[in-house]
């Protein structure tokens, strides 16, 4: 009896550790393209840089707020950001066409706040929107860089999901 009573108290602990660590899912998706398919030249620096429509589902109840990432693992000097976001409220789900979601933006490795739209230099590049449920707020300042959001999500993320699209430039 005993055993058995360990064992379960060991898999209920490992579920808790799971889905602490980001294992259960959310979904994001764009009405302006298909996961795994092109991102329209509007969405890039060679249309008007202009941020897709997102939406957003299945976001879990205890979830105290969203952050949206978006990056180019493919970039010739690593992996890139586009955009990062936080203490996006989690009852946002959509973030319409050209808009922003109302929360505390990041510095992109453009050197910027906002969206700044793929542009890779050459060849097809996989641009990667991602979204991160939280357990908490963030307390980063405006204009933080990548790695410190990074550090500050760490182990804060209960649910993740991610869209991924392609561009290359028509030279």
């Amino acid at each position: 009896m005993p055993r058995a009573i360990v064992a379960g108290a060991f898999a209920i602990a490992l579920a808790i550790v799971s889905f602490a660590a980001g294992g259960a899912k959310m979904k994001i998706t764009s009405s302006a393209f298909q996961e795994g398919g092109n991102i329209p030249s509007k969405f890039t620096c060679d249309g008007g840089d202009t941020s897709p429509p997102l939406q957003i589902a299945e976001v879990p109840s205890g979830a105290k707020s969203l952050v949206l990432v978006v990056d180019d693992p493919d970039a010739p000097s690593g992996l890139f950001t586009h955009w990062m976001v936080w203490n996006i409220s989690p009852q946002n789900n959509t973030i319409a066409e050209g808009s922003t979601p109302k929360g505390v933006h990041g510095t992109n490795d453009f050197g910027k706040s906002g969206y700044g739209g793929p542009c890779p230099p050459s060849g097809t590049h996989r641009y990667y929107f991602k979204i991160f449920a939280l357990d908490r707020e963030l307390e980063l300042p405006a204009g933080t860089k990548r790695s410190q959001l990074d550090a500050a999500m760490k182990g804060h993320v209960i649910a993740q999901g991610e869209l991924m699209a392609r561009y290359s430039r028509k030279k």
